[in-house]
């Protein structure tokens, strides 16, 4: 399984030419699965009524290029639904079937739980031979939320994480690998957004013993995860037999 992400530069609150850079860098790329930021379509931005989709923009942009590219594609956007906006993750599979997971924990510091309305439920999708828990930005700080209970191989975290906080994100996305036996793919967006806060060039994919499994060229990241080889390791290292046992309340 080859996955490419985008260190993309988004541009503030313009989703048509976001859309026209996205399909430009990947022009030439082939992958099975392609990861964009979080709100790669607009930046991550709290001004929901202004920029979230209304008529599934950013959805139907996902199901186009993920059909050019034949493609699984991977990412989310700001949206409203019935009066209520999410910061919705997407899944989009060639075939145009989708799956979506609406972020859980909202960023209270930056006033993110006071525009968006909260997910409520675990998403885990099947693609490829994997399964892959779907996680966004913030949700990295709670690791009780995506412990693995055997459920799923990959977890797949799009973020806009300022260059201010950036080790924090990077430690997190080790720590998560490990303690799950699992690869872990982070995929940070970066340049300056419209609240001028920075971001770094830092994204990741860690193996389940935190080795770097990744490499970079230009804007882009890529890792390729083998399921016989991460089998192995859980074969041989059976931590996930000694977790404790509980139930998340959602």
């Amino acid at each position: 399984m080859r996955i490419t992400g985008i260190n993309l530069d988004i541009i503030w609150k313009d989703k048509k030419q976001n859309f026209e850079k996205i399909s430009e860098i990947l022009n030439n790329e082939s992958a099975d699965l392609f990861l964009l930021p979080e709100m790669f379509s607009t930046g991550f931005c709290m001004d929901a009524d202004e920029i979230s989709d209304r008529n599934e923009e950013s959805l139907e942009f996902l199901k186009k290029i993920s059909k050019e590219k034949n493609a699984a594609f991977c990412g989310s956007a700001s949206i409203e639904h019935e009066g209520n906006f999410y910061n919705r993750m997407y899944f989009v599979k060639p075939n145009s079937d989708v799956i979506f997971y609406d972020k859980r924990h909202l960023f209270s510091f930056s006033g993110e739980d006071k525009v968006y309305t909260p997910g409520k439920e675990r998403v885990i999708v099947e693609y490829g031979g994997f399964r892959f828990l779907l996680q966004v930005c913030y949700d990295l700080r709670f690791p009780v939320f995506s412990r693995n209970n055997n459920d799923y191989d990959a977890i797949l975290y799009v973020a806009n994480w300022p260059e201010k906080r950036v080790a924090a994100w990077e430690h997190l996305l080790k720590a998560r690998a490990i303690e799950n036996l699992s690869y872990v793919f982070g995929l940070n967006r970066t340049g300056t957004d419209g609240n001028n806060l920075f971001y770094q060039e830092s994204s990741h994919c860690f193996f389940a013993d935190g080795r770097e499994v990744s490499d970079k060229k230009d804007n882009l990241i890529s890792a390729e995860l083998n399921i016989t080889e991460l089998e192995n390791f859980r074969s041989h290292f059976q931590f996930l037999n000694d977790r404790d046992d509980f139930t998340i309340q959602l």
